[in-house]
């Protein structure tokens, strides 16, 4: 049993890696979606990549699958605003995710097998993960975290301190760009294994957990890295112990964290 659960929590522990930090940007930029949005555009790629004849998880899928990413990001750092438009962001990201989704059905219509091929998407393929697949991810994981690590003031500051890159005079679309592809890129690779609605569990739930707790970014990062790591080992034993799909598992665990988290903030306060 020890063999078949390694690689897919093995997977998990890369994905938490760096999800749940990105989780904190996103829950402090308030554009909570913007994962289920890039996902989706993601699945886009990856779905013209099959109409063309190329197969699903190879170089070129991977190439649609990124390129459809940018061009989500592209959108996303055009849309950013300093002050309250007319038209939230969120609304843009909802838009984009809608109509990236739409047309995803459209392409797999004309695809053989592209109702299966939807279904492998929202869900993954986190149990028939591979040890190749898992450490070409991490190395890709692995190169984002330097790239994140070295520019950390830039993104950090226009995340949590938007004000403050506005006063010293930082082109924050441009920044923006850069925050969004790399986010993509992660997206790109965790889709296929985890699956759109895993992948925005791990994005979103630690850093809302988190949040709870802290303000302070090291701490944030903390809990949300513990978070991620106890909400997936716990879903995954579940899933193997009474034979249940995997990833819906790992979402409610996800969710049941959330519950607890809530809970145990409220009586915190209470005996406050």
């Amino acid at each position: 049993m020890l063999d078949l659960i390694l690689p897919p929590l093995a997977a998990c522990m890369v994905i938490v890696a760096i999800h749940s930090y990105l989780g904190l940007h996103i829950i402090a930029r308030e554009v909570i979606f913007v994962d289920l949005s890039l996902a989706q555009m993601a699945a886009l790629g990856s779905t013209v990549a099959i109409l063309v004849g190329s197969a699903p998880g190879s170089p070129t899928s991977y190439a649609f699958a990124l390129g459809f990413t940018t061009l989500g990001a592209a959108l996303f750092a055009l849309t950013r605003t300093q002050e309250k438009g007319r038209v939230p962001q969120e609304a843009i990201i909802g838009i984009v995710y809608v109509v990236a989704s739409a047309a995803a059905i459209l392409v797999a219509d004309r695809v053989p097998g592209g109702g299966e091929a939807i279904k492998d998407i929202l869900v993954g393929s986190l149990l028939w993960v591979t040890w190749p697949a898992i450490l070409k991810m991490a190395a890709v994981y692995a190169a984002l975290g330097v790239f994140h690590f070295v520019l950390r003031k830039r993104f950090l500051t226009i995340s949590f301190e938007p004000e403050t890159a506005l006063a010293n005079g930082w082109r924050i679309r441009w920044w923006d760009f850069w925050f969004y592809l790399s986010f993509g890129v992660v997206i790109t690779f965790s889709v296929p294994i985890a699956g759109v609605l895993l992948v925005f569990s791990f994005l979103v739930v630690p850093a809302a957990i988190a949040f709870q707790f802290s303000t302070r970014q090291g701490v944030l990062a903390a809990i949300s890295w513990l978070v991620g790591i106890v909400s997936s080992a716990a879903g995954l034993a579940i899933s193997f112990k009474y034979d249940l799909p995997t990833g819906p598992v790992i979402v409610c665990a996800f969710g049941a964290m959330l519950t607890l988290a809530f809970l145990v903030r409220r009586l915190s306060q209470r005996a406050a």
